[in-house]
């Protein structure tokens, strides 16, 4: 094997926000954007449970930019797996970056808002529903969006 790098993320996690669809500007391409929340739980020495969220930005192009932009809706719960990408570009004569990660592999874990998915949390065990094992609460609506 080549001395060549590895650029590899694999995420799973809920979306923040419904999806962001834009079109490039040469060849009117779609590109869709989202948010996506992945979160660690331990304790601490004092056996408090310590929570630390992270968020990330999903670039989808091509046909994964149709399925991104149609199916995805905020809340919902993704896996992924993709490359890192940081941009540079320039904003009053101030260097600006922007890490992202470009998505090429897509699976939707379930439908936010589909009445018609199995989220009822009152049939599961806590300690191995869905979004427990994310680390992520139910309420979205507080959460700050970039």
């Amino acid at each position: 094997m080549a001395n060549r790098g590895v650029n590899k993320v694999i995420l799973l996690g809920r979306l923040g926000a419904d999806p962001d669809i834009r079109y490039l500007p040469n060849n009117g391409g779609k590109v869709v954007a989202v948010r996506l929340a992945t979160s660690e739980v331990w304790k601490d020495t004092k056996n408090a449970k310590q929570e630390r969220t992270e968020w990330h930005r999903l670039v989808f192009f091509k046909k994964l930019a149709d399925t991104a932009g149609e199916y995805l809706k905020k809340g919902g719960q993704i896996y992924v797996e993709g490359t890192l990408r940081t941009q540079q570009w320039d904003k009053n004569g101030e260097k600006r970056y922007r890490t992202e990660v470009v998505v090429h592999e897509l699976q939707m874990l379930d439908r936010a808002g589909d009445p018609s998915a199995t989220n009822d949390r009152a049939h599961q065990p806590s300690s191995s529903s869905a979004s427990d094992a994310a680390g992520v609460d139910e309420d979205f609506d507080d959460i700050p969006f970039f």
